[in-house]
């Protein structure tokens, strides 16, 4: 005879022990999810976009107010504007007026850009391959809080302090360079001299494009430093094949940033610089040069209406160059980043 077995009774298992319970599921249904999702994402998008719409919005406001506010002075003519503003009576013409102004604020900041670049980039590569964890990141601290110091004291500090420290070292190079057109004529016995402008302003941009630099360089890969070091290459060499082909992009948007905070700088300025409208390459000489945000600082309180149409040109003189400075810096980096390894 052969043994039937009966079905197993139901909630229990074949082998007779009872089945388990299972928890119903919390989880929402997929439609609802998907709506959900759908939404957020709609709306992050929309929020996005609005936040890139405003930016433009505000530039163009910007750009609208002062084309309006400025074409007074745009349109009048010069025996209309001789008695707006000092140092107009010996301008022929408005351009005669701004253009001495667009060559100081030019060369104060390629000043300040060439001696805080190179700077800037060594200190950068210090932290980043070269100093203990503990320094490193001390050092690091250190040169970001140099970014929080109001620029009144960084003018202070260069018109009090730096200003007699330097004029030595200016006599100096004005007897010994002075066959150089940069370093001749007579040198500023206070040593308020375009010279230390650009000093005191390479001080002021130097965090952002140390700061800047930094991550660049933190950000080089791994692999290509230690593939470097595995075929032999020092310490520099590494840098020089691997981190710096790497970050030459950051560099160069590290250096763009810090020179749109040297053509916008007033207060340092205005308070060191003793000012002259002259297209001037003389950088010992005192009253030769002045940029156009120092002067619509000094100008501004006793500036009649024409006066201040004629400042708010000058403004919109500076608004340009910023533009075109931050245009061609993102050329620049355009141009680099396919070779960078940053893409």
């Amino acid at each position: 005879m052969t043994a039937t077995t009966s079905p197993a009774p139901p909630g229990t298992e074949p082998g007779g022990l009872p089945e388990p319970r299972r928890r119903p599921s919390r989880l929402r249904p997929a439609g609802r999810a998907r709506t959900v999702e759908r939404g957020a994402s709609r709306v992050f998008r929309w929020t996005a976009t609005s936040a890139g719409a405003l930016i433009l919005v505000v530039l163009a406001a910007v750009a609208v107010f002062l084309v309006v506010k400025a074409m007074p002075a745009l349109t009048s003519t010069s025996a209309e504007l001789v008695d707006s503003v000092s140092f107009m009576r010996n301008s022929s013409s408005l351009l005669d007026y701004v253009g001495p102004l667009v060559f100081g604020t030019v060369l104060a900041a390629v000043l300040a850009l060439a001696l805080a670049v190179p700077v800037a980039i060594a200190i950068a590569l210090f932290i980043s391959h070269y100093a203990p964890r503990r320094l490193a990141s001390g050092l690091g601290y250190v040169v970001d809080l140099l970014a929080a110091v109001p620029s009144v004291v960084y003018g202070l500090w260069g018109a009090m302090v730096l200003a007699p420290i330097v004029q030595p070292v200016w006599s100096w190079l004005n007897s010994t360079l002075g066959w150089i057109p940069f370093f001749s004529g007579t040198v500023s016995p206070t040593g308020r001299v375009i010279l230390t402008v650009g000093v005191v302003l390479a001080v002021m941009i130097l965090p952002i494009i140390t700061a800047v630099s930094r991550e660049v360089f933190l950000q080089t890969p791994r692999l290509y430093e230690e593939a470097a070091l595995a075929l032999g290459a020092t310490r520099w060499e590494m840098i020089r094949m691997t981190v710096l082909p790497f970050g030459r992009s950051g560099v160069v948007s590290a250096a763009m940033l810090g020179l749109g905070r040297a053509l916008g700088e007033t207060m340092a300025v205005l308070m060191i610089l003793s000012q002259g409208f002259l297209y001037s390459v003389l950088l010992l000489v005192a009253g030769q040069q002045q940029t156009i945000a120092a002067n619509i600082a000094a100008q501004f309180p006793e500036a009649s209406d024409q006066g201040m149409s004629v400042l708010i040109a000058t403004g919109l003189a500076l608004f340009v160059i910023t533009l075109v400075v931050n245009m061609s810096a993102r050329a620049i980096v355009a141009r680099r980043k396919d070779f960078s390894g940053a893409n």
